[in-house]
């Protein structure tokens, strides 16, 4: 009995349905992968903008770039969207530009950012800037991002004085890998 269960077990293993395999359709395959990062942020207090009892109503940073120098970004990515949000808790407003700098230092592109003074109410600016086609060409070629901060004019500042500048900053990369 034994013998017989196990010839008819085998039996149905071994009819088993299949189809001819197409392993060409790997050459069709096509991954949309998406790549989400930091990508800058500071928190500035007030009293920053004060050095020796004087106010600096002109400071910034610069930022090495290198996310589109590897050759999988820089053939792979076909959009970039940067999103950015400002917190200004100081009651002092600021314009912000964010300029992107090529391998010789020159500026190809430049996003500026109005941010009021604070009130008492929060005082969020948001922003998301996409990078797609011929403007994803001037993401490739940045090698540097400079980020300038010029305050207005408005009440005095010291270096007790309360707040800050804050600045949080994402980029979604979406590629294409065939």
């Amino acid at each position: 009995m034994k013998k017989i269960l196990a010839t008819i077990i085998l039996s149905m293993l071994s009819l088993s349905c299949s189809s001819e395999l197409d392993f060409d359709q790997v050459n069709d395959l096509i991954l949309e992968p998406v790549v989400v990062a930091n990508l800058a942020s500071f928190d500035v207090p007030a009293n920053q903008f004060v050095s020796g009892g004087i106010e600096q109503t002109v400071t910034g940073d610069l930022l090495d770039f290198n996310v589109f120098r590897d050759e999988y970004f820089k053939k792979s990515g076909v959009r970039a969207d940067f999103f950015f949000e400002f917190n200004n808790t100081i009651n002092r407003a600021y314009i912000i530009n964010l300029s992107f700098l090529d391998a010789n230092n020159n500026t190809i592109y430049s996003i500026p950012f109005n941010v009021p003074a604070y009130s008492g109410a929060q005082n969020l600016i948001t922003k998301t800037e996409i990078f797609e086609n011929t403007k994803l060409d001037i993401l490739k070629a940045t090698t540097k991002i400079a980020f300038v901060i010029t305050m207005l004019p408005g009440p005095g500042l010291s270096e007790s004085s309360l707040g800050s500048l804050k600045l949080r900053s994402s980029a979604t990369v979406y590629l294409v890998l065939e």
